[in-house]
This record gives C-alpha cells, structure tokens and sequence, in this order.
C-alpha cells in the first residue's frame, strides 16, 4: 500500500488533461456536499446545545463557517472556467476538505474526552466515522484528498481513545487503525478505475482528433485536403464581417500531366509541394489554402473589395509562373485561376464554388496561363452547353442530323477526287444549329465518340454508292480516337457499309499529337495495316511540326483555308503554300488548299503546286443525293467529251 502511495503522489504518468478530470470530479454535485456539511453541522449544533459546552460550541461555530465556505466553493467556482488553474481548484478544495475533516474528527473525539453522554458521543461517532468511509467513495478521484480526509476524521477520535485506554476505546482505535488500509486499498483501486477508464477515453479521443486530421490533410503537400476545405470555407462564409467580401481562387496547372508522364510522379510531387508553399507564402494572413485534388488548389481569402482580390490574383499568378527548380532543372510551370467572389457571386459554398469553377474554365479555354473572373454570361454559356448536350444526344437517338458532303477537285482535270462529310444539325424549334455551336459542347462532354461513330457509320454507307474511285474523307476528334476500341469502331462501320478501306481517308488535326498517346499510335497502325489512309488537317495552324509528316504514314495534307483566302492572303502565304507544295511533291502526297472561294485563287494555288482543291468556288457541302448527282452529272459530261471527240 505505501509504494502505491508513492506512486500515486508522484503521479508521474497522469496528464494534466486527465488531471483536469479528475480534479472536476470533486466538484460535481454539490448537492451531495452540501448535504453531508449541513448533517454535520445539524450533529455538532445538537451536541454543543445538550451538552453546554462551550469548547463543543466554539468548534460548532467554526465547522459552520467552514462548510458554508465549502458550499460557496464548490457552487460558484466552476472546473470548466479555463481562467482557473486545476492547482488552484484543487488546493482551494483540500483546504475547505482537509479543515472540515479534522474540525469534525476532533468535536467527535472531544465528545469522547468531555463524557457528554452515550447518546451524543454514539451520535458524533457515526458521524465524523460515516463522512470518512462515505467520502473516500465520493472524492476517489483525487486519492491523496479522500485518504488525508479520512486520516484527518479518524486521528483525533485515535488519540482520544488511546488516552482514554480502556479495553473497549483501544479496540476502537484498533479498529480505526485497520481501517485505514483498507479503505486506501479501496479507493485506490476505484481511483485507478477511474484514471485508466478516462485515459483510454482521452487516448480515443486524440487518436480520433489526428485521424480526422489526417482526412483533412492532403500527404504530398501537407495543406488541407477537399474535406478539411468543404468545412473551412463554411466557417469562413460565417465568420465573414459585414462589409467584406470572400474571394475564392481556383488554380489549376497547366498541362502537369506532362510533367508526371516525362519526369515521374516524384518530381510531380516536388512541383506540387513547392506550388503549395509558394501560395502559403503569397496570401494574407488568416487565409486558406487547400489542395482540391490533382493539380488543382484553392485558396480562401477576405478582401476588401473587387480591386484587391485582383491584386491578390495577379499576386499568386506571379508567384505561381515564376521558374522553379527541381533536382537542379530548371522548370515552368503555368498555371490557370478562375476567380469568384461572395457575396456577389454566390451566398453560399456550393455556388461560389461552381462560379469559380465556371471562370476557370473560361480561363483554360481561352488559351491558359491566365485569370479569369466569374461573370453572368458564363452561367448562361453553361446552361447553353448543358441544353444543346442534352438535345444533341436525343438528336443522334432521333436521327435529327443529316450528313452533307462537300467535294475536293482536282485541280487539273477539274474532276471530283473526294467528298469531306460534314454534319448538319437540323433543330425541329431552333433551325440549323452551326457546327462551331455543338461541335465543342461535343468535344467537352464526350458526346463526339458517339457522334463521331455515327457520322462515320452514315457516311460509309452513302460513298458505297459513288464509283470506286471517289474516296470519302472523315474528320476525327482526338477524344473519338483515344476512345477504347476506336480502330475496330471504324472497321465495322467500313464493314456494315461495304466500303473498302482504302476510300476512306480519315482527316486529323496537328493537337492530337501533342500528349504523344500511346493509343493514338496504335488506332493509326491498325488502320494504316487495314489500308485506311490519313490526312493532316488545317496545316499551318497551331502546333504545326514536320515532325508529325515524317512519322505518320499521312497520304494528304490539307492546308488550312487562312493562307488561301484569309485576310492576311499575300506574298508570305503564297511562298508557305508553295513550300508545303514541294514538300508534298517530294513525299508524293497530295497538297488540298482548303477554302477556294474565286477562280483567282484556283490559278493562284494550282501554280504553286496543289493538287486538289476545296471551297466553295467548286461546291458547299450538300447531301447525299445531291453529291451523288453531282457525281452522275460529271460522268454524263465526260462521256458526251468522249463522244464528241
């Protein structure tokens, strides 16, 4: 029991939150207090007056005080109140503990020493042994308090009864003696209940505060994750002083999946923590900055006005653009934002976010690397795209869209060599809805795998029907390429139409070969063994590379309509058509000049060195019937030549 003892007051191993507890339990339910401090004053009051004395009377009036002092205390001090130090509550209790224990003992022991009569001295007995044994039970959260009280009650009735020294008061004090042991063997047992249960529970309870903050944080940049952002932007919005607005800055990095695919997904990691740390060192004090997830971040602000989020945007685009170094390279890495503010863009989390996602949005489409923030129309361009997607699928199921063609000439014989299909959108309500309007709502939404499957299925089987020398060519989207199963999509179409491969010529822009996919190259081996033919559309434009003609098996390539009939037509496109011209010449490719509107720019393209040609100087698209009249009138003419001739 003693090295218990010693155990218990080092105390070494408990926390001072444990502590905290611990020491709160002595101060729940004053009541229980109150009551034992008025039965031993109620004692002590009856045996001061029966037996008048006054040394019994004095300590009356002293217990009194002492337990109205214990009551005030215990009702108006509070272990919640942080002001107030668990040593100072625990302290003030043992003082009120420790006086009222030894002050009751004593009137008990002295009832014994005065002869005051069985009655009283049974009466004072009971009570002063009641509240030592009682208390040990209500105060075992704090040991050391319960067991000095008990000691206190219980040694001046000891000494009482060992100077008295009759048989019956020294078996009492016996008795006395052998109960303290075991009500410490007891009340350390319940106190070490009671610590080890309120450790496990506060253990539980830390251990669960680092696993929800381990789901808020994000591991690679140590910022808070999309869960940690969803509950800080909603305390932010209702912190928000009136007056103030909250911008919300949503960036995304410019083509980082390059960096991840060329460099490796640790290099990526080092990108995104020092993308972290330059936007935790960027933004004002207070403000929140978040990894949404991917390459994407955000950052949470109050801003005073419109004017400074722009400063702020222009601030954290800076610090985003600037090189970096990773491994000793040197590296840039662009970035998007899309801005948007509350409450002038939206009065709640889930529309500011959408409002910020819209502008960033914007600010990727319309070429990256820039800022962009939230306005009306973008909402309206949104519910736009959301209503042609959605009326454009119905329009594929319902067979709403027609397939025109449009044909490429020899520029020589002035025969046709080809037709480009083309898709024409038909609106039962709103009329003829223009590619440029539903191709990109397409592109985005994924819809042009389907569109694309089906433009290819309609078209094989109208060119099944032209003479076998008029092939058909077919413009693809990246996305329709990249598409699982996109070669065998194709192959079946040939196969349901029963057009041969080799009249189909499947017409690519330069942007497919920018991410350098792994499937693009096998959808054009399959195709190319199968006897499928490639073009290289719009040349001239974009990323445009003679790297791409050297690996790609292209049999035509199209020169875009800018350098024919653009308005910066001149000397300098001539001599780029011209170039292109010779090259095809040499490669044994044949050149198309695309947007022929005048007979002049026929005489002019055709001296430079193309072959074919397409515009409409010749043709606009027109549909299936129409083409194959076009064709049956071509043959008719060249037959009555013949005949005259």
């Amino acid at each position: 029991m003693l090295r218990s003892l010693s155990r218990l007051w080092r105390d070494d191993a408990q926390t001072e939150q444990v502590r905290r507890i611990l020491v709160r339990t002595l101060y729940t339910q004053p009541a229980s207090l109150a009551i034992g401090a008025f039965n031993g004053v109620v004692s002590t009051l009856l045996v001061a007056m029966l037996s008048g004395s006054q040394a019994l009377s004095i300590c009356c009036g002293v217990l009194t005080m002492i337990a109205i002092a214990r009551v005030t205390a215990a009702v108006g001090l509070s272990p919640d109140d942080e002001l107030q130090s668990t040593k100072r509550l625990e302290l003030i209790y043992e003082a009120g503990a420790f006086s009222y224990a030894f002050l009751l003992g004593l009137i008990a022991a002295l009832t014994l020493l005065l002869e005051v009569g069985a009655e009283l001295e049974v009466l004072m007995m009971a009570n002063a042994m009641c509240y030592g044994v009682g208390i040990c039970a209500r105060n075992a959260g704090r040991p050391t308090i319960a067991l000095g009280q008990l000691t206190l009650v219980t040694l001046p009735i000891l000494v009482a009864c060992i100077y008295i020294a009759s048989l019956p008061y020294l078996f009492l004090a016996v008795t006395m003696i052998l109960l303290l042991p075991a009500m410490a063997s007891i009340t350390l047992n319940v106190f070490k209940v009671l610590r080890d249960s309120i450790a496990a529970a506060e253990a539980s309870q830390l251990m669960a505060e680092q696993m929800r903050t381990l789901a808020r944080t994000d591991v690679v940049t140590g910022l808070i994750n999309r869960a940690g952002l969803n509950q800080d932007i909603v305390d932010k919005m209702m912190a928000l002083p009136d007056g103030q607005t909250l911008a919300l800055f949503w960036m995304d990095l410019d083509r980082f999946k390059e960096v991840n695919d060329l460099l490796g997904h640790p290099v990526g990691d080092r990108v995104l923590l020092e993308t972290a740390n330059r936007l935790k060192e960027v933004v004002p004090p207070g403000a929140t900055v978040a990894r949404f997830g991917g390459d994407e971040f955000i950052v949470i602000a109050e801003v005073e006005d419109r004017k400074a989020s722009e400063r702020l945007a222009s601030e954290i685009h800076a610090e985003i653009m600037r090189p970096m170094r990773i491994n000793g390279e040197r590296m840039e890495v662009g970035a998007s934002i899309g801005v948007a503010l509350m409450p002038e863009d939206g009065i709640d989390a889930d529309t500011l976010m959408q409002s910020a996602d819209l502008a960033l949005y914007h600010a990727k489409v319309n070429g990256r690397k820039q800022t962009r923030f939230y306005d009306a129309t973008m909402s309206r361009d949104l519910v736009r795209r959301r209503e042609i997607e959605a009326e454009l699928r119905a329009a594929i199921l319902k067979d709403e869209l027609s397939i025109f063609f449009q044909p490429i000439v020899d520029l020589e014989t002035g025969k046709i060599r080809s037709f480009e299909a083309l898709v024409r959108w038909f609106h039962p309500r709103k009329g003829e809805l223009k590619p440029d309007e539903f191709i990109p709502v397409a592109e985005e939404t994924g819809v042009i795998v389907t569109l694309g499957n089906w433009i290819t299925a309609r078209a094989a089987k109208a060119a099944a029907q032209w003479p076998d020398d008029v092939t058909l060519a077919v413009n693809l989207s990246p996305l329709q390429i990249r598409a699982p199963g996109a070669s065998l999509g194709i192959l079946n179409a040939l196969r349901e139409a029963k057009l041969p491969p080799h009249r189909l010529e499947l017409e690519v822009t330069e942007s497919l070969f920018l991410d350098d996919h792994a499937a693009t190259e096998a959808f054009i081996a399959d195709l190319t063994e199968a006897g499928v033919k490639f073009a290289l559309d719009d040349f001239g434009t974009g990323y445009s590379s003679l790297a791409y003609i050297h690996k790609y098996p292209f049999s035509k390539v199209k020169i875009d309509r800018s350098f024919v009939s653009g308005p910066d037509v001149g000397a300098k496109s001539d001599a780029i058509i011209r170039a292109v011209a010779e090259l095809g010449s040499k490669l044994e490719m044949d050149i198309v000049a695309e947007g022929i509107e005048t007979i002049e720019q026929v005489r002019v393209v055709r001296e430079a060195g193309c072959t074919l040609g397409q515009g409409y100087h010749f043709s606009r698209a027109v549909p299936d019937y129409l083409a194959t009249m076009l064709l049956a009138q071509e043959r008719s003419d060249g037959d009555e030549q013949r005949a005259t001739a």
